[in-house]
């Protein structure tokens, strides 16, 4: 995952990590959007869209100052090794803590969050691909109970892809289950994050892959 943060005190309208935007035609507004390891974050009334498969993604959303941002993320482990279990769960943390470290920069208040959970599903082949997909809803799920965040919302699990479409200045969020896909770019493109996770250290302090 990388990411980057211009200097809020230069421009009180900066966001957190700024990928793929374009013009959506349909909701006729700004839209940006975030592929595997990316987040965004924005106070300003945008739409961020992410297709995810085995990935599991939090939109989380200041109630009251309509601040609002969204993660796209797996968990880099692929077996019970304990040590690889503990190095995961620290990159998985790392994962929502910038998120939610981006939207605190941006000034959500933590007493006015509330989050919407999507994701982890049994998408991915190969032996075992099944778990991939409850790992990271499970951890999601435990994480934000443990920062004492409320879930409103989610919908996890499942055979299909989810496309996702989240309004951060309301947090809106609506979800299309994608039945019917044209082609193999959604599974393609995290199982290629899937290696590239496996291949990342993460100690002490998390080292990501650029």
């Amino acid at each position: 995952m990388t990411s980057t943060q211009d200097n809020p005190g230069e421009d009180p309208q900066t966001e957190a990590w700024s990928p793929v935007s374009y013009f959506d035609s349909y909701f006729e507004m700004e839209a940006i959007k975030i592929l595997p390891g990316e987040y965004y974050v924005t106070r300003h009334d945008k739409l961020i869209v992410t297709v995810l498969g085995s990935c599991v993604s939090a939109c989380i959303h200041d109630k009251v100052r309509g601040v609002g941002g969204i993660n796209h993320f797996m968990l880099p482990f692929d077996s019970e090794d304990s040590e690889m279990i503990d190095s995961s769960i620290r990159y998985g943390s790392h994962a929502l803590e910038v998120l939610l470290n981006q939207l605190y920069k941006l000034g959500a208040d933590k007493k006015n969050l509330q989050a919407k959970v999507f994701g982890g599903g049994d998408v991915l082949a190969g032996e075992g691909s099944h778990l991939i997909g409850e790992r990271n809803s499970d951890f999601l799920m435990s994480y934000l109970e443990a920062e004492q965040i409320p879930v409103v919302s989610k919908s996890l699990l499942g055979p299909w892809p989810q496309k996702i479409y989240f309004f951060p200045a309301s947090g809106r969020v609506l979800v299309k289950k994608l039945k019917r896909l044209n082609n193999t770019t959604i599974f393609d493109r995290e199982a290629d994050y899937f290696q590239r996770l496996l291949n990342i250290e993460v100690a002490g302090n998390v080292e990501l892959f650029g």
